[in-house]
């Protein structure tokens, strides 16, 4: 498997960078929590409305994406880590992870500041090192979309320092992201609906 042999939606409404065989992983040894992958990647759309109105905690765009994965079982999750040197226990905790089921992370970074990508990248690496996780995903935006926020009045709140897959993929190819497969998805301006 391979990211050529992804649904052809998916290879044509996505920017998708891969590392470490993700792809292979997932189809091989995740077959159902990669379909769900597959499903929620297939069902969304990037709305208008939802750009243009305000965030809360979270965008109206991460909660669309919640609304996809946690009725098919995935669940933010955090892990209890502890390191043990002789007889001395110290507390190691990760950062709680947007979605999880059976060994696979997902985590959605819309409009984050980009540090956001090294702590994801860091917490992707120390789980698999320590083997809760199998692999990571991203979802993310493409650089792309700046022209649609440009258009719409909003460029300024999506501004080069925020999340986006050009301040992702350094990151990733600098090994932020350490063993841990990781498949990245950038949301482009083919998903993109102005009503």
């Amino acid at each position: 498997m391979t990211i050529n042999e992804l649904p052809q939606f998916i290879k044509a409404n996505y920017e998708i960078h891969e590392w470490r065989h993700a792809s292979a992983v997932l189809f091989q040894d995740f077959p159902n929590e990669w379909n769900d992958i597959v499903s929620v990647l297939c069902d969304f759309r990037l709305y208008k409305h939802d750009i243009v109105t305000p965030g809360g905690r979270k965008s109206p765009i991460a909660e669309a994406i919640d609304d996809r994965f946690l009725p098919l079982g995935w669940v933010e999750k955090s892990f209890e880590t502890k390191i043990i040197v002789d007889a001395n226990e110290y507390d190691s905790p990760t950062h709680k992870v947007d979605y999880y089921k059976n060994h696979v992370a997902v985590e959605t970074e819309w409009n984050n500041k980009d540090p956001f990508y090294d702590r994801d990248l860091n917490n992707f690496r120390l789980l698999f090192d320590l083997r809760a996780i199998s692999a990571g995903i991203i979802i993310t935006r493409s650089d792309e979309l700046q022209e649609i926020f440009d258009n719409l009045d909003k460029g300024s709140s999506y501004g080069q320092s925020t999340t986006h897959m050009g301040r992702l993929i350094p990151r990733i190819e600098g090994g932020s992201g350490g063993g841990c497969p990781i498949l990245a998805f950038g949301i482009t301006k083919k998903l993109y609906v102005e009503e």
